[in-house]
């Protein structure tokens, strides 16, 4: 199951042309920006337009047209085939049919950034969609395939991410409609300013007919490269937990106090903070990150009568992050008590972690294996659009290595090794899925939702065992 113009673990001129191309339209995408000598495109800004109008060129070769749904998420489908009829003469080929009740696979990313951004994040999904489609070279498969450009995930303009992936599972409302950015400018007001209409969002949610999404991304995170891989099979999207913590004690003078008679909330807080770090450092995949200090009255002769400080608790699985905030809180508890203080907290968010669907998650580590890469899996500890479309279809996720863990960052950067590499991978995924009898009859929707356990990474799974 070789992908066109690609040897399985020989790179071929026509790849590295390929990926030439896919770095330099990354680039290009990048300089359509808000800002100038800077990248910065939010949710529907000018630049989405200069941006949408740039894809479409790419895809005009192939034939492909690009439309803008309420939401401004970009779609381009190339066909699928249509099978000659029974009857036909021997040498009948299948055609290209543009039905939309035909079975669709979805594949893309968001075009949205954050300010100062690099040229990847997110982008680079959307790039390597449309060079699948290129190296496909006119072969049709069993299903089309679907390109997307979701106009927002970042949540940059109006402090909501997703609001492009949002739209296609059917949950852009009317109360994320009336938010307004920092301009008061609405969203409503914001499709219309760009020429849509908000009334069509209803119609811009996924049909029935969707067989599931792959999404490609960069890591964002040093992982891959200090276990020295490409390519990683993402297994689950890490849940959140965010918490916000005031200590309270009394504030008094810094000079006149003795240390034995303070009641002192920003060392309490400190403490805390250390044992933060402490208890994350002995769960295996547990990130928990304190973000925010906020001493009051901050004044350096002055002790800190009140702190607020954030929590960020994440883990793939739901038990061991809920099992971590709980435990987090009884620390603060106890800190508080030996050191005569008040400590409150309240919920700000419970995001519970997504799988990726089991099947495709499979067959993305059968493609790694067939192209010569370890079929490593892990979790993602940030938050991606799959994990909003995997509401509504199974989904799926690969991840490229980031050089240097460095994102959202003018300095992130990806390997040109790895970006072959992933194109071999996806080329072999979707020829597998079309080989597939499971996924072509939907026996694979029957299958067995992931256990806790699996949503294990391989690295943490070994630590457990060692």
């Amino acid at each position: 199951m070789t992908p066109p113009n690609a040897t399985i673990g020989n790179v071929s001129a026509a790849t590295h042309t390929a990926v030439a191309t896919i770095l330099e339209r990354c680039q290009a995408l990048s300089r359509f920006s808000e800002v100038p000598g800077a990248t910065r495109r939010a949710f529907l800004s000018a630049p989405m337009r200069a941006c949408h109008a740039e894809i479409a060129k790419w895809l005009a070769p192939l034939g492909i047209a690009t439309r803008i749904d309420a939401a401004g998420n970009l779609h381009a489908v190339y066909p699928a085939a249509v099978p000659p009829a029974s009857d036909s003469a021997a040498n009948s080929v299948a055609r290209p049919s543009l039905d939309q009740s035909v079975p669709t696979f979805l594949i893309g990313s968001h075009l949205d950034t954050v300010p100062n951004a690099g040229a990847y994040d997110g982008v680079l999904g959307v790039v390597l969609a449309v060079a699948l489609l290129e190296s496909l070279a006119g072969r049709r498969l069993p299903f089309a395939i679907e390109l997307l450009g979701l106009s927002e995930e970042e949540g940059v303009r109006f402090g909501v991410p997703f609001i492009g992936s949002r739209a296609l599972v059917g949950r852009l409302d009317e109360d994320l409609l009336r938010r307004t950015d920092a301009h008061g400018i609405s969203v409503r007001h914001a499709i219309e300013d760009f020429g849509l209409q908000p009334s069509a969002i209803p119609q811009a949610a996924l049909g029935p007919n969707i067989l599931g999404f792959l999404e490609f991304h960069i890591e964002q995170g040093p992982v891959l490269e200090d276990l020295g891989l490409p390519l990683a099979v993402v297994d689950a999207i890490a849940g959140q937990s965010r918490l916000e913590f005031i200590f309270s004690g009394r504030t008094n003078h810094a000079g006149t106090t003795p240390m034995h008679l303070r009641h002192d909330a920003l060392a309490g807080a400190a403490e805390w903070i250390g044992a933060v770090e402490r208890s994350a450092q002995s769960v295996p995949g547990l990130a928990a990150t304190v973000g925010v200090i906020e001493a009051k009255p901050g004044a350096t002769n002055c002790i800190a009568g009140q702190v607020r400080v954030s929590l960020d608790v994440r883990h793939a699985s739901d038990a061991a992050r809920r099992a971590a905030a709980s435990g987090l809180i009884q620390i603060a508890m106890q800190i508080a008590r030996a050191r005569k203080l008040q400590v409150e907290h309240k919920t700000l968010l419970e995001q519970p972690a997504t799988p990726m669907h089991p099947f495709l998650v499979d067959r993305l580590a059968r493609s790694l294996t067939a192209i010569g890469c370890q079929p490593h899996r892990m979790a993602s500890g940030a938050g991606h659009d799959a994990m909003i479309l995997a509401e509504r279809v199974p989904s799926a996720m690969l991840f490229l290595r980031t050089p240097g863990g460095v994102s959202h960052d003018p300095t992130e950067t990806v390997a040109p090794a790895d970006i072959a590499k992933a194109l071999a991978c996806g080329l072999h995924f979707l020829l597998q899925l079309s080989e597939s009898p499971d996924f072509l009859h939907h026996k694979y929707l029957q299958s067995e939702s992931m256990k806790p356990d699996s949503l294990i990474p391989d690295s943490e799974k070994r630590t457990r065992r060692a």
